[in-house]
């Protein structure tokens, strides 16, 4: 007997079964990335963990870079929804505090997950790049990042700090950014092509400076980084019209450090401990 959906909605209980494997597939691969490091993702050992073959999994992926599209996929969910959490501890009328808190949520997650971190933003496994369809993973991706661009938008809507007029852009950065501008922004071409590279600038030095502290590029020389960090986002704070405080317990706090805008109050603590929770104040 063929198996009906109640009213046409819904799914039959073949599709939720199929759907509850493929979840479980992907997070079987993804437990595997973290305990045992990329290379040991093959389908045989997802296959081995989950009491299947090797040949079953083609039932639900139809290659194993699919498979590891949909792990990306997950692992850019998941931090996206880190980053909601963030925003939901501050007011939406504080834009600028909400901007800083999904930073401070993009950096706190990257510690806590830093294989994921690594296949995201690091070197991606081959056959993961170069993609030009869009997949459960591009879809992923962009849902992350305009996570970020959008803050960043109305806070340029509603605070405009100073950007660069389009003809003092260089010309080789000119064309890219108006592509980049047009292909992510429906109706964005009134958009200032200052505000987009202001918002690349912002994003390389955020992401730039948690890539190092996360793959130990510093430890040549800081055991300790989030001082530089800290100092990373007092310089950055005032090119966005954002007021930084340094993160309570800090000895520069009551020495007066700090640098300001347009008034914009921001606060960035550092990363808290596994028993802390995240200071939005």
């Amino acid at each position: 007997m063929a198996e009906v959906t109640v009213g046409g909605l819904g799914e039959s209980r073949r599709d939720r079964l199929r759907a509850a494997t493929v979840q479980e597939i992907t997070e079987t691969a993804r437990r595997i990335l973290v305990d045992q490091g990329p290379e040991a993702v093959t389908l045989r050992a997802i296959a081995r963990e989950m009491g299947m073959t090797a040949p079953g999994l083609y039932r639900y992926f139809g290659s194993h870079a699919e498979l590891l599209r949909h792990v990306v996929g997950d692992i850019f969910n998941d931090l996206t929804a880190a980053l909601e959490e963030g925003l939901r501890a501050v007011p939406d009328g504080d834009l600028s505090g909400r901007l800083l808190a999904v930073a401070r949520s993009f950096r706190r997650w990257a510690f806590a997950h830093r294989r994921e971190y690594g296949l995201l933003f690091g070197s991606p496994l081959p056959g993961l790049t170069n993609r030009k369809q869009i997949d459960v993973a591009e879809e992923s991706a962009q849902k992350f990042g305009w996570t970020f661009l959008s803050l960043f938008l109305e806070l340029w809507q509603k605070a405009p700090f100073p950007v660069p007029s389009d003809d003092e852009i260089e010309p080789r950065l000119r064309g890219q950014l108006r592509r980049y501008r047009d292909l992510t922004l429906e109706g964005g071409a009134e958009l200032p092509l200052g505000v987009i590279q202001t918002f690349l600038q912002s994003w390389v030095r955020l992401q730039g400076a948690v890539s190092l502290e996360i793959f130990g590029h510093l430890e040549f020389a800081l055991e300790d980084p989030e001082p530089m960090f800290e100092l990373m986002l007092a310089d950055m704070a005032p090119q966005l019209g954002l007021k930084y405080t340094p993160p309570p317990g800090d000895p520069a706090k009551a020495a007066g450090r700090g640098r300001s805008g347009n008034g914009h109050a921001k606060h960035w603590p550092k990363p808290p401990t596994d028993n802390e929770e995240p200071d939005h104040r």
